[in-house]
């Protein structure tokens, strides 16, 4: 007998430590659950979004109607929408028995939050958006509002418009009067059972903003109740970006680059600046940068000079090391060696293998070459040139960039590459057409609406008019929808 009861103290174990390990690996940091921005934004679903995504997820609410907090009779949708932009706190004012708008703006304080964050915690508390025959009492009490976990629920909140509209002036509340609640933006807080029966190690919850404070407020869980509510939020709300994305998430310091699906944190301004125009970051929600696993992070400056710890000395370029086979070529190519920084293999080793320089080694970092015969223009790089084939290249990637002239014998020494072209994360569209395409993996995505556009966080300042012969030289990728954007193919 104390052979099993030592077997399945054993499995518990295990299965503790594997449910800790698998929360860590998708990402959730109980400091910082969703930021305040995520979940004030009321204006991210209209009624119509509310509705289709109730009716893409098989919902029971899609086709549910009951009375709302005032007791008229109303669409699950319109009730939720209503919820997240036209509540209003009263506190104590005197309402007529039907109130107007006007008489409620100027009795009451209107209150607004953001309708997706009333669809997933309908999801986490009653699963009430992927249900699609729940039981009366999952609607009564569709957001476990007035349901302390001590037991006994309170009648007075009891029906779904009711618990929707409570839910969202709670919440509110929480955001505009936190010093009137226990867990608040900068404190620290001990949780002593926040895997439930798996674990008892607790756990120290330092909130970084008011809105994870909040959901602490409201669930007094780390794990059972507030990484449902992350996965969920994920698993809904989050959006894909192309590679090639230059992001940055909203409150928090730091750019990063996608790049095969990684995110590529930028350790210094230079490191950034040296390789992309700054006003094409886009700012996202810090649940759409969590998405992401991180990848090597950008440290040096484009074309830095970095010496490993065996004393070879390497030109960076982009994504590639360039090694000097000796000093004599790299003096002859006039760089300074009070530049060159000392790295270790670690930092090197993220780069892949470029063509050594030696002595003879022309244009390292690159070079804009042209015939002086035909007035043709190369990009040249390790012996390679890539012919420009129309002169917006040189109006925006290489506008600072100077034009060398050599003659044809010149250019016949370097083998001859595919036409150069714009890379991962640029917009380009011609002059006729109505949307744009993004690059990304070498291929034009075409953005199929204004609406994906915007919500994506482009800027239509960036997009780079091109000619159709440019756009022609692209393979075709899959079009950006709303179903790809929302990671729902």
């Amino acid at each position: 007998m104390n052979k099993i009861k030592y077997l399945v103290y054993f499995l518990i174990v295990i299965l503790g430590l594997t449910f800790v390990a698998s929360t860590k690996a998708e990402g959730f940091d109980p400091n910082n659950i969703i930021g305040d921005l995520e979940i004030l934004d009321y204006s991210t679903m209209d009624l119509n979004d509310i509705q289709n995504f109730l009716a893409t997820k098989g919902s029971y609410l899609a086709t549910y109607s009951c009375p709302d907090a005032n007791g008229i009779t109303r669409r699950a949708a319109e009730i939720i929408y209503n919820a997240a932009t036209k509540s209003y706190d009263c506190d104590g004012a005197i309402l007529s028995d039907n109130p107007t708008d006007e008489e409620r703006n100027l009795k009451c304080r209107q209150v607004t939050i953001n309708p997706k964050f009333l669809l997933v915690l309908l999801q986490k508390e009653q699963s009430l958006i992927e249900e699609s025959s729940p039981s009366q009492k999952n609607l009564d009490w569709a957001t476990g509002y007035g349901c302390p976990d001590s037991g006994g629920c309170n009648p007075r909140w009891q029906g779904f418009g009711k618990q929707v509209n409570s839910a969202a002036l709670q919440f509110r509340d929480y955001l505009d009067n936190p010093q009137f609640y226990t867990y608040r933006a900068g404190g620290t807080y001990i949780f002593t059972n926040p895997y439930g029966t798996i674990s008892q190690e607790p756990v120290t919850v330092t909130p970084a903003n008011q809105a994870t404070a909040a959901l602490y407020n409201y669930t007094p869980h780390v794990y059972n109740g507030n990484f449902n509510f992350y996965k969920i939020w994920r698993r809904y709300f989050t959006k894909i970006y192309p590679d090639g994305s230059l992001l940055s998430a909203d409150g928090e310091a730091g750019v990063w680059l996608l790049q095969n699906g990684l995110k590529r944190p930028f350790l210094s301004k230079a490191a950034l600046a040296s390789r992309f125009d700054v006003n094409k970051i886009i700012k996202i929600n810090k649940s759409d940068l969590d998405k992401y696993e991180t990848g090597a992070p950008i440290k040096f400056a484009q074309y830095s000079l970095i010496r490993s710890p065996r004393g070879t000395i390497f030109l960076l370029v982009d994504d590639k090391k360039r090694g000097f086979t000796s000093m004599p070529a790299f003096r002859k190519m006039g760089f300074n060696p009070a530049e060159v920084v000392n790295a270790s293999w670690e930092d090197i080793n993220y780069y892949a293998d470029g063509a050594n320089l030696t002595a003879t080694s022309t244009y390292p970092t690159g070079a804009l070459l042209q015939n002086k015969k035909t007035g043709g223009v190369y990009y040249v790089m390790e012996g390679i040139k890539a012919p420009l084939v129309d002169k917006i290249f040189l109006t925006t990637k290489f506008k600072n960039k100077k034009i060398i002239k050599v003659t044809p014998d010149e250019l016949d020494q370097y083998a001859t590459a595919k036409p150069y072209l714009f890379g991962d994360g640029e917009l380009l569209k011609t002059k006729d057409s109505p949307y744009a395409y993004v690059i990304s993996g070498g291929k034009k995505l075409l953005i199929s609406s204004d609406k994906i556009f915007n919500s994506l966080g482009y800027k239509t300042e960036n997009i780079i008019i091109v000619p159709a012969s440019v756009l022609y030289l692209y393979d075709v990728g899959a079009p950006i929808t709303e179903a790809t954007v929302n990671n729902e193919q």
